[in-house]
Order: C-alpha cells, then sequence, then structure tokens
C-alpha cells in the first residue's frame, strides 16, 4: 500500500479553479488504486483531494498546522493536529512513499524541496517548473498520469 502525499496551495484570491479539480480528480483515482493520501489538511489543493478521496471510499490523512483539529478540513479520514505551523510540511513528506505536487505557493514548494532533499520522488501538475534541476522530479501531464507515474515511483 503506498502512502501518498499531495501538496497544493490553499485557495487564494488569484486561485485557478482548474487546479481544485484535478485535486479532486487525483484524490478519486489514489483512492481506486487504494493509496493512502496524505496531505496539510486544509483548504485548496488539500481539501479537493480530500474530497476526491472521499467520494470514492479511501483514507486520507491531514498533517495540520494548528493545535485544533476542528481546523481541518471535514472531508478527512484522520485529522492529526501538530502545533508546528509550516514546519509540518516536514511530517507530510516523511509520512509519504512519493509526493504529487499540483499548483504553486511557497508552502508547495518547500515541500517540493523538502522531499526532494530527502530523495523522494516528486510528480508535478501544473506547479513549480524545476523539473530540468532534479532527477527525482516529474511532469505530469494530466491527474491520470501524475497519479500512474506516483504509484510506479512508489513501487505499487
Amino acid at each position: 500500500m503506498a502512502y501518498v502525499a499531495v501538496v497544493g496551495p490553499d485557495a487564494g484570491p488569484r486561485f485557478p479553479a482548474d487546479l481544485l479539480e484535478q485535486a479532486r480528480e487525483v484524490g478519486r483515482l489514489l483512492a481506486a488504486a487504494g493509496a493512502i493520501v496524505v496531505c496539510g489538511g486544509l483548504g485548496g489543493v488539500m481539501q479537493a483531494v480530500s474530497e476526491g478521496v472521499a467520494e470514492r471510499g479511501g483514507s486520507s490523512v491531514g498533517m495540520l498546522p494548528g493545535r485544533e483539529r476542528t481546523d481541518a478540513n471535514a472531508s478527512l479520514s484522520i485529522a492529526l493536529p501538530t502545533g508546528l505551523g509550516e514546519a509540518r510540511n516536514w511530517l507530510v513528506v516523511c509520512a509519504s512513499d512519493v509526493v504529487i505536487a499540483i499548483g504553486e505557493g511557497y508552502g508547495t514548494l518547500s515541500e517540493i524541496a523538502l522531499a526532494l532533499r530527502s530523495g523522494r520522488h516528486v510528480v508535478g501538475l501544473d506547479t513549480w517548473t524545476i523539473a530540468d534541476h532534479d532527477l527525482q522530479m516529474h511532469v505530469a501531464a494530466s491527474p491520470a498520469d501524475a497519479v500512474a507515474q506516483a504509484l510506479r515511483l512508489a513501487d505499487c
């Protein structure tokens, strides 16, 4: 069974709406494959991927930055308050076998960097363009491609 982190920004004023649907589809496909999804547990990409997982009856774990479980998005299977703020990004990475990054945001960039520094593969979907600089970074053309690459890289 693969543990796949899905990282991406919280929704903001200039947030591309298509990223949310991509994240939902990634969640659906990961759940259908039996993967456990790990995320930051809040809104935006994190909520959308959790919604997709829940639609297919899968399991998602949210590593929350604060100390209140009530801050979690409602679609998570398990909400883990860490009290670590953005340092919880390290926990998200460490709890995963592979990372799928969707969209851009500085938190997302930090999770990509942490994953790459720890030797984990990262599959990017409409995210930061750093694939030319690291062999552990892979580019996906679609949600299905992102999930297929991630599961292959996680040796599933």
